[in-house]
């Protein structure tokens, strides 16, 4: 049940990643701040993911220790 619990949160992240930089790209702004917003926004998604996937981690620990 974790390995699909990790699935579904890497599709959702994945999911909402790709919804951004669509709805990003085809804002009408100029290049150069369409760039910094993409780059912010996956530096954002992947910090995260970073925390979920590190939460998910601690939990599977812990979990073991019992």
């Amino acid at each position: 049940m974790a390995h699909s619990t990790a699935k579904i949160i890497a599709a959702f992240l994945a999911g909402a990643a790709a919804g951004a930089s669509l709805g990003i790209l085809l804002a009408p702004e100029k290049g150069e701040q369409t760039r910094e917003k993409l780059k912010t926004t996956f530096d954002d998604l992947s910090d995260k993911g970073k925390k979920v996937y590190d939460n998910y981690k601690k939990k599977q620990a812990e979990e073991e220790e019992e």
